[in-house]
């Protein structure tokens, strides 16, 4: 394993950058975009909810990588990490306190967002809220975390993927239509995808310290299997959907990312140095990012093109 090297100096609003991991947003950007792109083509986009949804989805995620910060670190599960995401108790000079503050800030904030939501919308987003905050506080909290009990990924694709495409959608059209579900397939495998690269590179550091991921309770060899079923999966759940009309052709834009979801899969079946990984998976959550992108711009374009032919 390759010796970590002290962690350079970084200020306050360096470490806090770290701990609140950015990089990783794309979980919340793309659902949101997809239940834009979905919304214009139903002709019930407001942009005024859009963008309160979208800022609400965000403080979650913020609250759950905050959460997830603060227990990794309590937990000792970041002891012997090498190379990761956050750590900023461990290497940039925060505070167990500041985060767990920072977590229960980012919680009530999105929180607050949702209740207004709610009374602009109808009780469907109740459950979805609830759901949401949920998942957020017990992915490493409680005594039953998600994270340390083999769901995480299942948990974050359900609510990064679904939840957050249904919930947004239901926001500006106060309804749910069916197609919404299987939409969102794609982008929940995908970003289940994101966990599973760092709990791929986390493995011998998650198995000490008794963090039972799915990784570590599948072993190495089956876990490279799911990782590929993810990434592959949601090109061939993107490719079912428009075949069969519920996405527009041109939304199989997101086709152009295949080549690299290739390198990332040789990657994770070659490599088991966390130092190499880690690059890997920060290249998946970009992954992420653009396939849901072209998802999106595809999408738009067949929107545009319906209006202007």
């Amino acid at each position: 394993m390759t010796v970590n090297q002290p962690p350079q100096p970084v200020s306050k609003v360096q470490a806090w950058y770290r701990a609140t991991r950015p990089r990783v947003f794309t979980a919340s950007f793309v659902p949101m975009g997809v239940a834009a792109a979905a919304a214009l083509g139903d002709g019930v986009f407001q942009l005024g909810f859009f963008v309160l949804a979208l800022i609400g989805v965000m403080l979650l995620q913020t609250a759950a990588n905050l959460v997830n910060e603060y227990y990794d670190y309590i937990r000792g599960s970041d002891e012997l990490k090498v190379a990761g995401q956050g750590m900023a108790i461990k290497n940039y000079g925060l505070t167990p306190r500041e985060v767990g503050i920072g977590a229960l800030l980012a919680l009530v904030g999105g929180g607050l967002i949702g209740l207004y939501l709610l009374t602009q919308s109808g009780p469907a987003l109740w459950w979805i809220g609830i759901g949401g905050a949920l998942v957020a506080v017990t992915y490493t909290a409680g005594p039953f975390p998600l994270a340390y009990n083999g769901l995480g990924e299942v948990a974050a694709g359900i609510f990064m993927g679904p939840m957050v495409v249904v919930g947004a959608y239901y926001v500006m059209a106060k309804t749910i239509p069916p197609y919404l579900w299987p939409v969102s397939l794609p982008i929940a495998l995908m970003v289940a995808a994101i966990l599973h690269a760092n709990n791929l590179r986390d493995l011998e550091a998650d198995r000490a310290a008794n963090k039972r991921t799915l990784v570590v309770l599948l072993g190495r060899d089956i876990a490279r299997i799911e990782y590929k079923i993810l990434v592959f999966g949601a090109y061939i759940s993107l490719l079912a959907l428009a075949a069969f009309q519920v996405v527009p052709p041109t939304a199989l834009a997101a086709l152009l990312t295949v080549p690299e979801a290739r390198k990332l899969a040789h990657i994770f079946d070659t490599e088991t140095d966390p130092q190499k990984l880690h690059p890997a998976q920060g290249r998946t959550a970009k992954l992420h990012g653009q396939f849901g992108l072209f998802m999106v711009l595809g999408w738009l374009l067949w929107i545009l093109m319906n209006q202007v032919f």
